[in-house]
């Protein structure tokens, strides 16, 4: 009798405590297309340029196939089964209990290994309007916004994900916009083909061999980093079988239009060596190229608002991930006395 009625209570919290459905299609595409434009395009694309030289591209195009394949056969992992929830429970029909409970404490703790270094770097670039204001005010500032979002509501954490994935593309687009007038400016003055070949004239298509290339690899993978949360998602997801699948054919496509064409403008407006210094973004070069008013100013600004993003899908992940670990240990328990 006492077995059966604690049972029942767990049941009972289980049903009480599910998470709400309260993301729709919209939030998830923007959730995965914004995990996949952060820092990394803004400030990290000089390091990759500087590994690589004009070769980032074919490592970007390369990381973005390999991301095409791992996501579609996540999304044909979350479709098969929707009762399973978090990645242990997507992978645990496959590789096993022991496996499945590894994959979610690692991903656990890569997300907190990573809201920690990204407050650390919005607090650094923060620091640079505000030098006098000790960093780890910063941090604690971060951390109760994030903490305070995702505590209210899931829907307040989607909106909120939903506008700052939409700021960073903002710019993005108008850095294409821009660096589009640039090179037809610059084919009208020059040409065509000589234009093209301002490209390869320090040290040809890839300065640094195969190396360099490989080397850049590592960069650039971490860029599209947060692309997966649509997994996490199932669980509050108002309509999955419509959103996960749009969700995944919009990051795969946006990545090619949002990495791709920027990069390759930016390689044909600057020679690769001045793209790969590490202290200037090469946003902020394009946007001063055409004297535009504190380029460097609204670009700091996109960066501590992607790491701010960063910040709160390692919040949520983390958090949804912890829950789903849980939920599974409290429902074994219960098995185990039935």
């Amino acid at each position: 009798m006492y077995e059966g009625s604690t049972v029942f209570e767990e049941e009972l919290m289980t049903e009480k405590n599910q998470l709400k459905k309260q993301m729709k299609t919209r939030h998830i595409t923007m959730l995965a297309l914004g995990g996949a434009i952060g820092a990394g395009l803004f400030k990290g694309s000089g390091e990759a340029i500087q590994l690589a030289g004009p070769a980032v591209l074919l490592a970007f195009i390369f990381c973005g196939l390999i991301l095409f394949v791992v996501m579609t056969g996540l999304g044909q992992l979350v479709l098969s089964d929707q009762k399973q929830h978090g990645l242990s429970g997507l992978v645990q029909p496959y590789l096993g209990v022991h496996t499945a409970d590894f994959i979610d404490w690692i991903y656990w703790s890569m997300w907190m290994i990573n809201i920690i270094a990204e407050a650390v770097a919005a607090a650094s670039f923060l620091q640079l309007w505000f030098p006098n204001i000790p960093a780890w005010i910063f941090v604690l500032i971060l951390a109760l916004l994030t903490t305070i979002i995702n505590l209210f509501s899931v829907r307040l954490f989607a909106e909120t994900e939903y506008w700052l994935s939409w700021a960073k593309i903002s710019v993005v687009i108008a850095l294409i916009l821009v660096g589009l007038y640039l090179v037809a400016t610059q084919v009208l003055d020059l040409g065509f083909l000589p234009t093209m070949r301002q490209m390869t004239d320090y040290g040809g298509f890839a300065p640094h061999g195969l190396k360099g290339f490989i080397n850049s690899l590592l960069v650039v993978i971490y860029s599209y980093g947060g692309s997966e949360l649509v997994a996490i998602t199932i669980s509050e997801a108002e309509n999955p079988k419509k959103a996960i699948p749009q969700a995944i054919k919009g990051v795969m496509t946006r990545i090619a239009a949002f990495y791709i064409i920027p990069l390759f403008l930016l390689l044909i407006i600057y020679p690769w060596n001045q793209l790969a210094d590490p202290n200037v973004s090469p946003f902020v070069m394009v946007f001063q190229k055409i004297h535009v008013p504190f380029a460097s100013d609204i670009v700091n600004l996109v960066i501590i608002l992607a790491l701010f993003s960063s910040i709160n899908s390692g919040v949520y992940a983390s958090s949804r991930t912890l829950f789903f670990r849980l939920s599974n240990n409290g429902q074994k328990k219960a098995a185990s006395r039935c």
